[in-house]
């Protein structure tokens, strides 16, 4: 029978490695063979709450790329199959069912499991956060972490195919929480690879960048149908891009732009950003009602709005 290495990269996770591993404890039950952590020097109790769930936890500095710690317990686990998490990710048993019986008579080398994504306490379903895919099933030595980007998938030598069955993903539990990691994490990583990839900004990205976001968010993505949830993830998210765009102007030496090219042009993006959520408003009024007079009326008014 193939075994499965299950590995994390961890820095500072006390709160949630127990409910992790305990997830993929082949003792309770689990599909875990081996487990590797690689702890990003923790200062709370992550490894003394892991160990006694494996004898190889391995101690390194913790990097901004912290694909770099994921990618080194990659390189020392031992079994057939990768099976990667994060430690607030948990493994219900329908999954590991399915992972065991994928993994038993593989057609691929690898395969996406959709995420469930729980977000101030509620299954986000929309807003782009489902199903959410992710390439962590693999077979040793068939994948590898580029180590370019937070939001990167390992490169793949083969095909891949989807399993049906969810990661449970506690993700954002309090709003500071998601300010810290914006700050800290994403946005610093997304203003590396602009820079990186020489991407030139305008000063009126600052209010194109936002704006593009807010309108893929909470309509594009129906954010809407997750109700205040999904208003305030679109929000957040929108300002996510909006700190992005400040910290590359910051980078700029914060270059001043005319104040009178300032007020015209910004007269003429907010115009056009109006524009925009009027055509997605009636857009999502149309999808939404079951009156077939009212949606072919919203889309009367939508396209003479245009």
């Amino acid at each position: 029978m193939a075994k499965i290495s299950v590995i994390l990269a961890t820095h500072n996770e006390e709160k949630n490695i127990k409910d992790c591993l305990e997830s993929v404890n082949p003792l309770a039950g689990g599909l875990a063979d081996e487990i590797v952590i690689v702890d990003g020097t923790s200062s709370d109790k992550t490894v003394e709450i892991a160990k006694p769930y494996t004898q190889k936890i391995f101690i390194r500095e913790n990097p901004l790329m912290f694909h770099l710690n994921k990618q080194y317990a990659i390189d020392k686990a031992t079994g057939d199959w990768i099976l990667y998490l994060d430690a607030d990710e948990r493994v219900t048993p329908e999954l590991a069912k399915e992972v065991r019986k994928a993994i038993g008579s593989p057609k691929y080398e690898g395969y996406w499991i959709p995420r469930k994504n729980i977000i101030f306490g509620k299954w986000m379903e929309h807003t782009g956060w489902w199903p959410d895919y992710q390439l962590r099933l693999f077979k040793k030595g068939k994948a590898k972490l580029p180590c370019k980007s937070v939001h990167e998938q390992p490169e793949l030598k083969g095909k891949a195919g989807y399993l049906k069955q969810p990661l449970i993903h506690y993700n954002y539990q309090t709003v500071s929480q998601f300010v810290v990691k914006l700050n800290t994490l994403y946005t610093e990583n997304d203003k590396q690879l602009i820079m990186a990839g020489g991407k030139k900004l305008f000063w009126y990205d600052s209010i194109r960048m936002p704006s593009n976001e807010f309108l893929k968010r909470f309509f594009a993505q129906q954010g809407y149908k997750d109700g205040l949830h999904g208003l305030v993830l679109s929000l957040l998210q929108a300002f996510s891009a909006l700190v992005t765009f400040a910290k590359v102007w910051e980078t700029q030496g914060f270059k001043e732009a005319e104040e009178k090219e300032i007020l015209g042009r910004s007269e003429s993006e907010f115009k056009k950003v109006i524009k925009d959520l009027k055509y997605w408003f009636l857009t999502s009024k149309s999808k939404q009602t079951k009156n077939p007079l009212k949606k072919i009326s919203w889309r009367v008014i939508r396209k003479l709005s245009r």
